[in-house]
């Protein structure tokens, strides 16, 4: 019998704890708890969690700070809490490699759906077939999260990954930010669009120091963004296939 995967829950709320743990606990998630920010990186450090339900606001450090500490060492997911609704706050929590956030007030069963949800794309079985994407010198391995590019693995995290492979797996598609979200989070997903150009801007930060061969992440300004494959001809000039096709909208 496999080990129940354990969540990390940082808040300072014990009602927190004991209604989500309550919850985890039925689903057959095991849980751990932590009430301010240097008891969770302590924590995280310690266990090894499957995931990371973090708080936004805590003592001794923020929930900004934590994720960052955590975004150091590890691709784990992380799920950040906050009492607050401005865009600002959701925006720079992706920004700084939070998967999803929520906000509160929020229902128990809510986080329970979007935890579940974040571990079917982060825990591949290790029977799946091989799912390789392979153009020029860039590599990705959807089955492990894995992206390499001459060889070398990009610390991006799983949300980056999969909007990576997204793309990758249709080159010359043009997709939306509204379909990137739909893809990507769900259909349940009640974040708004500038989380993709947050995630995108961060797969371009990873990537800016390594040669793109073979291919190019390209932005089409008023609509969303495509992966394009290019070849240089004889001549030395460059060729962007399929680059014709747009699939902007949601139909």
């Amino acid at each position: 019998m496999s080990a129940k995967q354990q969540i990390l829950i940082c808040d300072d709320q014990h009602i927190i704890h004991e209604t989500l743990g309550a919850y985890l606990k039925s689903e057959g998630f095991d849980y751990i708890s932590a009430y301010d920010g240097e008891q969770a990186i302590e924590e995280f450090n310690r266990k090894k969690p499957s995931l990371v339900i973090l708080d936004l606001m805590m003592p001794k450090k923020n929930g900004m700070d934590v994720c960052r500490a955590i975004r150091q060492t590890s691709n784990v997911p992380i799920i950040m809490l906050t009492a607050k609704s401005e865009e600002i706050d959701r925006v720079l929590g992706l920004e700084l490699g939070a998967d999803d956030y929520i906000t509160k007030p929020f229902s128990a069963r809510e986080v329970i759906a979007r935890i579940k949800a974040v571990l079917r794309r982060f825990n591949m079985q290790e029977t799946e077939p091989a799912q390789v994407l392979r153009y020029g010198n860039l590599e990705i391995n959807i089955n492990n999260y894995d992206v390499r590019i001459d060889g070398e693995r990009l610390p991006l995290t799983p949300k980056e990954v999969e909007i990576f492979q997204l793309l990758a797996s249709h080159p010359g598609k043009v997709f939306s930010r509204e379909k990137i979200l739909s893809l990507v989070w769900g259909y349940d997903y009640y974040g708004d669009t500038r989380a993709v150009d947050t995630q995108i801007k961060r797969i371009r930060q990873k990537i800016s120091q390594r040669e793109e061969k073979g291919w190019t992440l390209k932005t089409v300004y008023g609509v969303g963004y495509r992966f394009e494959i290019v070849s240089e001809r004889e001549d030395g000039t460059v060729s962007h296939e399929n680059e014709a096709e747009d699939y902007g909208t949601d139909e």
